[in-house]
């Protein structure tokens, strides 16, 4: 373990990556599929010899491996990893080009969930693959979100954190320079992964008793914990375990809604219920807000119709919309199958653009959640009602305490920076695909699901599905790219650009 400390975090998650090739060619070997059986073993088995090769190399030099160029190998992981995921992959299908294999290891690995494959187009041990490469992404922003991000105060730890993004706070600054990042982030390992898979398993046996067959029960768990909205049969409004199964998947949906399951906050030494928590809450008032909102729409309109008094579509229409509202929130997006019963009730059908303001919004901070988080949001809602309550009371006196303070002054100013950046980001990938050839509202809905890491807003927030399937591999790259910015966040790439990363 010591050794395997001493390498590289990058050759690390290499090692990991290929080792994990071992699992779907043990599938397809079962399932007597020889083919994707011998596309994965070869794969992984070539790549461990190669990464075994390299840390024998590498065994006798000591490296650097400050937080800073973690963060680094982090960024590189997300944009090279793909591509060794992508060979496996690509032997196995087939039918394809290797762009459009690696956009797909991206969009899985970042946990967006894009996919440009038809569901019946894949295989049992592809689909499994697809499933397993975004489980893994999403450990590993769990992870790295506690080992990494957090004693950098990144990734929504700078609005309560005491430092500075990209500094330590200074109550912690004594202990987290002694302690080896390294060691930190295999500690954090070894916290999180019995969580993470102990949740994934939990959930796979609770689908299998409602019905669902083995694989999709797998892809399904694997993807509500990664928040990634794979599956293999198209959406989890196709499970066969009805709406039983989408209870389980809608309770499993609250773990990317707050970080306290397990990590505390940066800035306070005590840790807060899970009740206290704003993220938590938010994104409790959230679910029940604006699935009550869109019911109201669709109860009014189904007076012109003569079906306002079906208690039982009305009943259903209630929860497809609050499925459907924490699904993107937490940038999973799944759709409910009752999501289509409040339009067959009212003759309303449910804006797009509801679903882009969710997953914009997005999940916790530290969880595998993408979008703006939570907690930026709460930071400006603070913000903003303290500027009212001085315009009503201009002699008021704000709460005392220093948690209220940074949320309201600091923390909401790196909050705002925070979103100036994102904006400008989105507007800069809405740009780009549009000189790229791309119209506007569909440029703009994939600027959206790419940055915000919801794949699923591509078949769903347009009037109608957007075939990038189709479209050229220069749009493909260009997306993997901005999917790959929405994961690590542009404040996280401006820490880098600090002179610390780049000394010797």
């Amino acid at each position: 373990m010591q050794r395997l400390l001493a390498l590289p975090l990058f050759l690390v998650l290499t090692i990991i990556t290929c080792a994990s090739m071992i699992l779907p060619a043990a599938v397809a070997l079962a399932g007597e599929d020889f083919h994707d059986a011998r596309s994965f073993f070869y794969a992984g088995l070539v790549g461990l010899v190669l990464c075994v090769m390299i840390a024998v190399a590498q065994a006798t030099r000591v490296h650097n491996q400050s937080a800073l160029r973690q963060l680094l190998a982090l960024l590189a992981a997300f944009l090279v990893l793909p591509a060794i995921m992508a060979v496996p992959f690509y032997e196995a299908v087939r039918t394809t080009t290797f762009v459009n294999a690696y956009f797909e290891m991206v969009s899985s690995f970042t946990t967006t969930g894009a996919t440009l494959f038809e569901p019946s187009r894949l295989s049992a041990t592809e689909h499994l693959w697809r499933a397993q490469v975004g489980w893994l992404g999403g450990l590993l922003m769990w992870v790295a979100a506690a080992a990494i991000l957090a004693p950098l105060t990144l990734g929504g730890f700078e609005v309560t954190a005491l430092g500075e993004p990209g500094q330590t706070a200074p109550a912690d600054r004594g202990r987290r320079a002694i302690a080896d990042p390294a060691r930190r982030l295999s500690r954090s390992l070894h916290a999180l992964l019995p969580v993470y898979a102990g949740l994934t398993l939990a959930m796979w046996i609770l689908l299998q008793v409602l019905g669902d067959s083995p694989l999709v029960a797998l892809c399904h768990a694997m993807s509500v914990m990664a928040t990634s909205g794979i599956s293999p049969v198209g959406g989890a409004q196709f499970a066969t375990s009805g709406i039983a199964g989408e209870v389980i998947l809608f309770l499993f949906m609250f773990f990317a809604l707050s970080r306290l399951t397990f990590s505390g906050d940066t800035g306070n030494s005590s840790r807060s219920g899970l009740r206290d928590d704003p993220e938590f809450r938010m994104g409790l008032v959230i679910v029940v807000t604006v699935p009550t909102v869109l019911f109201l729409r669709h109860w009014l309109a189904s007076f012109d119709v003569g079906d306002e008094e079906n208690l039982i579509a009305g009943i259903r229409a209630y929860w497809g919309a609050m499925f459907t509202t924490l699904s993107f929130l937490t940038t999973t997006g799944f759709i409910s199958a009752d999501w289509s019963t409040a339009q067959n009730w009212s003759g309303l059908s449910t804006p797009g653009l509801i679903l882009l303001g969710l997953a914009l919004i997005g999940g916790g901070v530290a969880t595998t959640a993408g979008g703006v988080k939570l907690l930026r949001v709460f930071a400006l809602y603070l913000n903003g009602l303290r500027e009212i309550e001085k315009l009503v009371y201009p002699s008021s006196v704000g709460r005392s305490s220093i948690m209220s303070r940074r949320i309201r002054k600091e923390g909401a100013f790196i909050a705002w920076v925070f979103f100036m950046l994102f904006a400008l980001t989105l507007a800069a990938v809405a740009l780009g695909l549009a000189a790229l050839g791309v119209a506007f509202e569909p440029s703009f809905v994939l600027a959206i699901a790419a940055l915000t890491n919801t794949g699923p807003l591509i078949a769903v927030a347009a009037e109608a599905p957007i075939a990038v399937s189709q479209m050229g591999a220069g749009i493909k790259a260009f997306l993997g790219l901005a999917m790959v910015l929405g994961r690590v966040e542009m404040l996280a790439l401006f820490v880098m650009l600090n002179p610390d990363m780049w000394r010797d």
